[in-house]
């Protein structure tokens, strides 16, 4: 794939990314706070699959940049970024010994998305927020499992078409 096409794609997620960023805002909350589903991780992941780990990190940061500037705090790009560098980083070391799945590599992401925010709020917060973690984890892995289900199908789909 040509330069100007990796650009292009990975603008069109970094959009996605954003799109999905802001409609998980518009959806009501599962009751828990800081729990959302991580819509935007599906873009990030078709991103680490179809291109790298920098290609996943370009269309993260651009995503949680954009989020902050619209319609964050500074607490919460923190926790964005706390959570984002940790999960991207655990999904490109499992990526790269290629022993899990799309949906494996997923599940680990959406895990530690939630260790990397729990990270931040410990540095924030204190200790009070460790109540949290065993629940956090819970719904890291399922979301993370939804998320990776549909980004491996994306992701088939689109190694089809750049195929032909």
């Amino acid at each position: 794939m040509s330069k100007t096409r990796r650009i292009a794609v990975c603008g069109v997620l970094a959009g996605l990314a954003f799109g999905l960023s802001y409609l998980e805002m518009l959806l009501p909350s599962p009751g828990i706070v800081g729990a959302k589903l991580g819509l935007a991780n599906l873009a990030v992941l078709v991103a680490l699959y179809l291109f790298s780990w920098r290609e996943a990190a370009a269309v993260s940061g651009v995503r949680i940049l954009l989020s902050w500037l619209l319609f964050g705090s500074f607490t919460g790009l923190i926790y964005s970024l706390a959570g984002g560098i940790v999960s991207l980083t655990i999904m490109a070391l499992l990526k790269k010994i290629d022993l899990f799945s799309a949906v494996g590599v997923s599940v680990a992401g959406g895990v530690g998305h939630n260790l990397g925010q729990i990270l931040a709020a410990l540095a924030i917060l204190g200790t009070g927020v460790l109540g949290y973690l065993p629940l956090l984890i819970v719904l890291g892995a399922v979301s993370g499992g939804i998320i990776g289900v549909v980004a491996a199908i994306i992701i088939k789909a689109l190694r089809k078409v750049g195929k032909s």
